[in-house]
């Protein structure tokens, strides 16, 4: 494993095997299931956070969608959030600071929504390629410029959530071997440990808010076509 700032998103482990991904579906198994689980602490809390995803998310939707669409934008929500926030403790992978793991996550968002709506809406489609009041002469750039505005939009999504979480985890790490070179007891130690603490606060705030922003953008991308 490479010993600098970047070190923390390696996905090698020690026997130089990508085991760091194991992360991933290891997070999803830990959730507890009230099919199997009785009633406990753990089960609660996460049937409260569900309920108040979705909830936020049922009042974003405004009844315009089907329930499968509230199903999946909260399970979405829910696990880009968890990832996100297990990724801030120690020796734990982050696996959403991988391009690899959002482009094609947001590619194949928006290519279901692209195939769903170019088959069920062509007409809702076609008419957001030319904004209302357009003068006629500009209609054929308009429909270039919202074209490539449309492609770039699983772009935008993935690289949003890849760089808010690199640059939060490298802000951290910068901290962190600042903090190894000085003494233990001393007064800029104590200044350093107050700065890590709330540059955590900023990043947990920060994972939360991304998973939302993602979310919130899909919803928005969906409803376009009805």
């Amino acid at each position: 494993m490479m010993t600098n700032l970047f070190s923390t998103f390696d996905p090698q482990s020690l026997i130089h095997l990508s085991l760091n991904w194991l992360i991933t579906p290891l997070i999803m198994m830990m959730f507890p299931n009230k099919m199997w689980i009785k009633n406990n602490q753990n089960l609660m809390m996460t049937m409260n956070l569900q309920f108040t995803i979705e909830k936020e998310t049922k009042s974003l939707i405004l009844n315009n969608l089907n329930k499968g669409t509230l199903v999946m934008i909260t399970t979405l929500m829910l696990m880009i959030m968890v990832h996100n926030l297990v990724g801030l403790f120690p020796y734990l992978f982050t696996s959403p600071s991988h391009i690899s793991v959002t482009l094609p996550m947001a590619l194949s968002i928006w290519m279901s929504i692209m195939m769903y709506g170019w088959t069920k809406k062509t007409n809702s489609m076609f008419s957001h390629l030319v904004p209302p009041s357009s003068p006629p002469v500009l209609i054929p750039f308009m429909i270039m410029i919202e074209t490539v505005s449309n492609c770039i939009r699983p772009i935008t999504l993935s690289v949003r959530l890849m760089t808010n979480l690199t640059a939060g985890h490298l802000i951290m790490s910068l901290s962190e071997n600042t903090m190894a070179l000085m003494p233990m007891i001393s007064m800029p130690m104590m200044v350093m440990m107050m700065i890590q603490m709330m540059l955590f606060t900023l990043e947990t705030a920060v994972a939360i808010i991304q998973a939302y922003v993602f979310s919130i953008l899909v919803i928005l991308y969906i409803k376009e076509i009805n």
